[in-house]
């Protein structure tokens, strides 16, 4: 997948060179230098849409149980210095 960006005044004087780019990826629209809009094709739209958080998922799991085992963390804290 190839992520494309535009000024957003490139973007209105080029829209069907910005339509052909959404077919290969995400055309980021940019502002200002900042991207404010994204351009997708209605296939990646519609993958997106159907795709679930893990959240989503299990408030509508209505199985049986099943193994989770998740990795232990392996880290050490040391306590703040307020000096």
């Amino acid at each position: 997948m190839t992520v494309h960006r535009m000024t957003s005044r490139a973007f209105g004087e080029n829209l069907v060179q910005a339509k052909e780019a959404a077919k290969e990826g995400p055309v980021f629209i940019d502002e200002e230098g900042q991207a404010t809009h994204v351009l997708l094709s209605v296939e990646v739209y519609n993958k997106l849409r159907r795709s679930r958080t893990l959240l989503e998922m299990a408030e509508r799991w209505n199985g049986g149980d099943f193994d989770f085992d998740p990795p232990k963390l392996d880290f050490r804290s040391k306590p703040a210095d307020l000096d």
